[in-house]
């Protein structure tokens, strides 16, 4: 994810279905969509032709299962620096370089950023740790292991609250 501030005007219920649906299964076909929603295919091919333009939908992707490569080792490593000017940025992007680095969030509070790591074996780990110290301006780390994963939907339309849905449909009630 970027800096940059994304709005979801111009959204209206039928592309919060849309995107509902495609969320849910990325091969859904044009005609099942039309059929599910009531709408031809061609307004359905439009609608997600100017959602992707819009960036709204930023790409179709698979889900693999990391397990199936053997990366079962999880780590939520917090990390804290030396703050000067762009270290955000700057140390943001090297952490999410890093090979075996899944997200990175720049966070307020007793941390600045929360690393997400998976690899296969413990040496990886701790060679993937030696180079986030070595990341110029990162002073400190404190790592926690995962030891289960459970099942998270994820899908952004599923975590929507009504508030916030009526928000996307309805800019001025903000």
């Amino acid at each position: 994810m970027s800096g940059t501030d994304h709005t979801a005007s111009d959204l209206d219920e039928t592309d919060l279905a849309i995107l509902e649906q495609v969320e849910d299964d990325f091969d859904v076909s044009l005609e099942t969509l039309a059929d599910k929603l009531d709408l031809s295919k061609s307004a359905i091919h439009y609608r997600l032709n100017k959602l992707k333009d819009s960036g709204v939908i930023q790409g179709i992707t698979a889900d693999i299962d990391p397990l199936a490569f053997g990366l079962e080792m999880v780590s939520i490593t917090d990390v804290s620096v030396t703050h000067e000017r762009g270290y955000s940025e700057d140390i943001g992007e090297a952490l999410a370089d890093l090979e075996g680095v899944e997200q990175v969030y720049y966070t307020m509070g007793d941390v600045d950023f929360v690393v997400i790591s998976r690899v296969q074996t413990r040496t990886q780990l701790n060679d993937l740790i030696d180079r986030i110290i070595a990341i110029d301006g990162v002073n400190e780390t404190s790592s926690r292991f995962v030891m289960r994963e459970f099942e998270n939907k994820g899908t952004v339309s599923s975590n929507l609250t009504e508030a916030a849905r009526e928000a996307i449909l309805d800019p001025s009630t903000d």
